[in-house]
């Protein structure tokens, strides 16, 4: 049984050479892991580019430039076989912050000169001890927060610093019992039933199935956090389906858990209309994708923590409206 121990050690040091590496010199660090038809999805305005030197000068080059010297700081690492039996492949995941002296303009995004911590998860698939593919998702409405400039309504949960798990053991460097990993995915994969099942409405006592009393559903910037079930239900799954209909869930790209966390991204995971009201969007008949990444700790029998990334640039994108653009013109005034 493959104990996933190979392709950890690929991606921590693939991590730590390039996170050692001068902007002019990423290319080359991609070009030693990856694999030649190497494919990569990033947030928009990045979106889907191929090939290392594309990703080295479109991504990494530019967000060295801007935030440097960079400090990774993982709060989660993992591996495991895809559970997506059509896409299968070995996954790494890493997810937690980046952080550096914000020197230099990123994306019109004034610099601070100040620290700034750039939130992160990536999904990496591993074959023949090369990265083939990686889904890199990264909170930039946070970044533009921490520098003043907030384009978004006010959050219906409550935005800060996200923490890592609270019991401090996401780091999953060595061996995990498989056990212990399958029953996270069963859990995993049961929530994700219920919720589909219940188009995507949560009631309390779908809710009470597989999550504990006082879980935290760590929401991205612009939605926010929210502490106990009653709250994640009044502060975020509420305002979700009030002003979201005709919700589809298509399905997930890579869904694998180790010990005790797991996790999943979609390309895109659901497609809606907006009824009006979510996020402050007017209703449309515009039908729009919704890119999220779910990150989760199991505690016992139940699910106890939540970290989310959405593509709200993109979201918002689909529907007409440049968050980036609507940031600029906030610095202008």
């Amino acid at each position: 049984m493959d104990d996933f121990q190979d392709i950890k050690k690929l991606v921590r040091n693939y991590y730590a050479d390039l996170d050692a590496a001068a902007p002019d010199a990423v290319a080359s660090v991609l070009r030693e892991y990856v694999a030649p038809d190497y494919s990569w999805r990033g947030m928009h305005p990045f979106n889907e580019l191929e090939g290392a030197a594309s990703v080295a000068t479109t991504f990494w080059e530019p967000l060295l430039r801007s935030i440097r010297p960079i400090q990774r700081r993982p709060d989660v690492f993992m591996a495991g076989a895809n559970d997506i039996k059509p896409f299968g492949g070995t996954w790494v995941c890493c997810m937690g912050h980046l952080l550096g002296l914000f020197d230099e303009n990123w994306l019109g995004i004034p610099s601070t000169g100040k620290m700034v911590f750039f939130r992160f998860v990536e999904f990496h698939e591993v074959a023949e001890g090369q990265i083939v593919q990686t889904a890199h998702f990264f909170d930039i409405p946070s970044v533009m927060r921490q520098a003043g400039v907030n384009p978004f309504p006010p959050d219906t949960g409550q935005h800060f610093l996200t923490p890592g798990p609270r019991t401090h053991d996401g780091l999953l460097h060595s061996v995990q019992d498989p056990d212990r990993s399958r029953k996270t995915m069963d859990l995993i994969n049961r929530m994700i039933d219920d919720l589909v099942g219940s188009g995507m409405e949560s009631p309390q006592d779908e809710l009470a199935r597989t999550w504990h009393e006082d879980m935290i559903w760590f929401g991205p910037t612009g939605i926010g956090a929210a502490y106990t079930r009653q709250r994640y239900q009044r502060q975020h799954q509420g305002p979700f389906r009030q002003g979201l209909g005709n919700i589809v869930f298509n399905g997930h790209v890579c869904r694998f858990s180790e010990g005790r966390y797991g996790g999943f991204f979609g390309w895109p995971n659901l497609t809606m209309k907006p009824t009006g009201g979510f996020m402050g969007v007017p209703a449309t008949d515009r039908p729009v994708d919704m890119r999220v990444v779910d990150i989760y700790r199991r505690e016992g029998e139940l699910l106890a923590e939540n970290w989310i990334f959405i593509d709200l640039l993109h979201f918002f994108a689909q529907q007409g409206l440049d968050m980036l653009a609507r940031m600029r013109d906030i610095c202008r005034t």
